[in-house]
């Protein structure tokens, strides 16, 4: 695949959720299980795990880790802007990404995304917007709403790129939820969440999603950041399959880590798109005030 095919899609996919960092030598399965449905009166867990999420905005900055053999990229560097805010009923997110990369040939495709979604704190309605630019130009909106039926699956209402409706499977959670259930699994010593997720960065729906959990670290002294102060945390990593191609498919799509604090914040980021790794570390965090 040319370097400018390959970055066509990188900005869409480095938007999903704020993914996970595998323990060491943890390896994503081969193809995802089949997802399990929530137990009942996960909803209201979604509810009380969401108070515990602190608003907040932090800046990444993205450098290459490693570029695969035989992959045509001989650099790669970025930055990120993600910003969480209490709505009150719901949560309000927006990313914005950068990712600049230059292939051994010399030629240079830049790629940037902004996502803004909104999700309410039961876990059960997603409006989301996405813009997706190259070389200075838009190059796809996608926007619509989500909403979930407790556990039943759902159904999703695009209005970009053109008015579709479909339905979600069962099992689905959105992207809010989903750091919910994960830094609760993790707390609980779980190892491992197989779900379909859904959160708007493309127009075909729900994705196969497999997430591996570290187990839960104390609380360190003297973080760098008075926001992570008395945090505990768990190094995660999740992989995305496309539903399609999920029953063969040998390899993830995508495949993203990092480590989560308990008040849902992350650090120490690992980007995988296949042909390169690029490494994020978080430069700045500062609490943001409720807006309600």
């Amino acid at each position: 695949m040319r370097l400018r095919d390959m970055l066509g899609t990188t900005a869409a996919v480095a938007t999903l959720v704020l993914g996970l960092v595998a323990p060491a030598g943890a390896q994503a399965p081969a193809t995802p299980a089949p997802a399990a449905t929530p137990a009942p009166g996960a909803a209201q867990g979604a509810l009380e795990g969401a108070q515990a999420m602190a608003a907040h905005r932090a800046a990444y900055r993205l450098t290459l880790d490693r570029a695969r053999q035989n992959s045509q990229v001989s650099q790669a560097e970025g930055a990120m802007l993600f910003e969480v805010r209490d709505a009150c009923d719901g949560w309000t997110t927006r990313q914005r990404l950068t990712i600049t990369v230059v292939d051994r040939a010399g030629d240079t495709v830049e790629t940037a995304s902004d996502y803004s979604t909104w999700e309410s704190k039961d876990g059960q309605r997603l409006r989301f917007t996405l813009t997706q630019s190259a070389q200075g130009a838009v190059t796809q909106r996608i926007s619509g709403e989500a909403v979930l039926d407790g556990g039943k699956g759902g159904n999703v209402k695009y209005q970009e790129p053109a008015a579709e409706e479909m339905t979600l499977p069962p099992g689905t959670i959105l992207p809010m939820a989903h750091t919910i259930r994960t830094l609760s699994l993790a707390r609980a010593g779980q190892r491992m969440l197989v779900t379909p997720l859904f959160d708007g960065t493309t127009a075909e729906g729900a994705q196969d999603s497999t997430t591996l959990l570290s187990p839960w670290t104390a609380a360190a002294a003297g973080p760098r950041f008075p926001l992570l102060a008395d945090q505990g945390s768990a190094r995660m990593r999740i992989a995305f399959f496309n539903r399609e191609a999920a029953a063969g498919a040998g390899t993830p799509e995508y495949e993203v880590g990092l480590r989560y604090f308990a008040n849902g914040v992350a650090d120490e980021m690992k980007m995988d798109f296949g042909d390169f790794v690029l490494d994020g570390k978080m430069e700045s965090l500062e609490a943001l005030p409720h807006d309600c």
